[in-house]
């Protein structure tokens, strides 16, 4: 996928997110994050996605705290928060492919991160909000949701900080069952996880079904659909996993 394709995906989730939000009210508990109402959903979208427009914007080189959560509710908490998304999309849609700023993952361009990770981002929180509001959730196409199974696995569980650890080795194999070639193998130790994609050796548990649930099911949004063998293996992600 390309920035332009995640901005366009931003775009579109951000709005999904807003109205959502709207229409269940900002008083509405979350069910997918139970400590939270959608008050709270949106003070953290919203300033997730100044802080990150800040980076590419301002051509901040170093990390940049952001810059908290605002004293607002009701009408005009959502209409800051449709102004911080709308700033983000024009800031990436019009920034110069080759700007230089901080960023935390690996990825080809600082640009091209921030897409990324803000088109996922605001798509698991669309979820939340849709949680709040009831009713049928909007899709996530495919080929997206293999990419974010890969950017949780393969980049933030890469990192010194991730808590998945296990005393005994352990492998967790994911598997997307509706995608060709959505299959990753996670080795679990004393050390952070480390991520194959492919079927690289046998493995303990497996978690497996329709992409789109597995991604959410990763981002412990859903049970996951599927679980075989050490079901314990399992149940390490869903307590250990949590990104902050």
């Amino acid at each position: 996928m390309d920035t332009a394709e995640y901005v366009s995906i931003l775009a579109r989730e951000g709005r999904s997110l807003a109205a959502a939000a709207e229409e269940a009210g900002t008083g509405a508990k979350v069910p997918t994050c139970p400590d939270w109402q959608v008050r709270d959903l949106l003070r953290h979208t919203g300033m997730v996605h100044r802080w990150a427009a800040a980076f590419v914007a301002e051509g901040h080189t170093s990390y940049h705290p952001d810059a908290g959560l605002p004293d607002l509710d009701g009408a005009e908490l959502l209409a800051w928060f449709r102004e911080g998304h709308g700033q983000l999309v024009e800031t990436l849609r019009s920034a110069s492919p080759d700007v230089q700023c901080w960023h935390f993952l690996p990825a080809p361009s600082p640009l091209a991160f921030w897409a990324r990770r803000q088109a996922h981002e605001t798509t698991v929180h669309r979820f939340d909000a849709e949680s709040a509001r009831g009713g049928q959730p909007s899709d996530i196409s495919g080929d997206f949701a293999a990419d974010g199974i890969d950017e949780l696995l393969c980049g933030f569980h890469a990192r010194p900080k991730s808590r998945v650890r296990s005393e005994q080795p352990r492998v967790l194999r994911v598997r997307a069952t509706d995608t060709d070639g959505a299959v990753w193998t996670v080795r679990l130790s004393q050390e952070p996880p480390v991520t194959e994609r492919g079927d690289a050796s046998e493995a303990d548990c497996e978690v497996a079904g329709p992409v789109a649930r597995v991604y959410l099911s990763l981002w412990n949004r859903l049970p996951f659909p599927s679980v075989t063998g050490d079901d314990s293996v399992a149940e390490l992600w869903r307590e250990k996993s949590a990104v902050t």
